[in-house]
């Protein structure tokens, strides 16, 4: 059985606040749709300070997505854990969690783009020792027992609903990453297919004792878009899938290891590439992956085209999949 995903950045470049108002909307009737259709998760993100008016604020639309839906998941993917208030950020994960009834899985990263760091005024350099403390306080908080945090004693309620507490994995594509899952025991998320780094997050679960597991994204995971007739979906719509990659590889450094990395150029060589892939039911039912990464309103898709997207993958992909 394949896991189906229906992610949403919300980017739209140029949009005025009425039109992004109405792209949000339609964002949660498309998962509300997709919720009632079976689909697995609901994926997220954040970034911030983007032109093209990325998701900066993932824990409120992940809220509004849990409350208009009844089953589905929504996966925070990532978090940049360093700019968030560590006490608030457990609270607000407590509340979502007991609100959902534990629908809510939060990836907490530590970014890759300093001038995010500087518009919050933090400090680049202590982004690792930060990242240590968001997590440390996270699952000190979410016993509520009191605790002692920056040299004062508090204590956070509510306790969330999910035991033994809600799902947090430690996100990244580097040693140090794979390190700090292993030593608070959280389960590790490469943000590609890197087994070298599974391997030495176990070493590492060994050596510190402690209990874990790997969210590892498969070999070959593009991130979809359905149509009846490709060629022509991407001569209309190619742009938009080469504005999100164009964004992406002008943050990401050489170091930066991901499943949605790419190097294209042009509309053309993005879909010879194969990151982005437009294509029928039948040949999504025949990709045979073990996720489904659907990607409806990318790179600022016009609404109704992602709404026809994400129809015939709910209508004509996953009834054939036993989703």
């Amino acid at each position: 059985m394949s896991v189906s995903v229906v992610r949403f950045n919300l980017v739209a470049p140029g949009a005025t606040p009425a039109a992004l108002g109405a792209r949000y909307r339609a964002a949660l009737e498309m998962a509300a749709y997709a919720d009632e259709r079976g689909v697995t998760m609901v994926q997220t993100e954040e970034h911030h300070g983007a032109e093209n008016n990325w998701m900066s604020s993932p824990f409120t639309f992940a809220g509004a997505v849990l409350g208009a839906t009844r089953r589905i998941s929504v996966t925070v993917s990532a978090i940049i854990g360093p700019l968030h208030d560590p006490l608030r950020l457990a609270e607000d994960i407590a509340v979502l969690d007991l609100l959902s009834g534990g629908r809510l899985v939060t990836v907490a990263g530590i970014g890759y783009r300093p001038q995010e760091y500087a518009q919050f005024g933090v400090d680049w350099e202590r982004r690792g020792r930060l990242q240590d403390e968001l997590l440390e306080t996270l699952l000190k908080a979410w016993t509520g027992e009191e605790f002692v945090y920056r040299g004062r004693t508090v204590r956070v309620t509510p306790r969330p609903f999910t035991e033994p507490h809600p799902l947090l994995l430690v996100g990244g594509s580097s040693k140090a990453a794979a390190r700090r899952a292993a030593r608070f025991g959280l389960p590790f998320f490469p943000s590609a297919h890197l087994p070298e780094l599974e391997a030495y997050y176990k070493e590492r679960l060994v050596e510190y004792g402690t209990d874990g597991w790997t969210m590892m994204p498969g070999a070959e995971i593009p991130l979809l878009h359905l149509a009846e007739d490709p060629d022509e979906a991407w001569s209309r719509h190619g742009e938009h899938f080469l504005h999100e990659a164009h964004t992406y590889a002008s943050w990401q450094s050489g170091g930066v290891r991901s499943a949605v990395r790419s190097a294209a150029g042009t509309v053309a060589e993005l879909r010879a590439e194969g990151v982005y892939r437009i294509v029928t039911p039948d040949e999504c039912v025949a990709l045979g992956l073990d996720s489904l990464v659907l990607h409806p309103l990318v790179g600022g898709m016009p609404v109704e085209e992602g709404r026809r997207s994400l129809e015939l993958f709910c209508e004509r992909v996953l009834p054939r999949l036993g989703a």
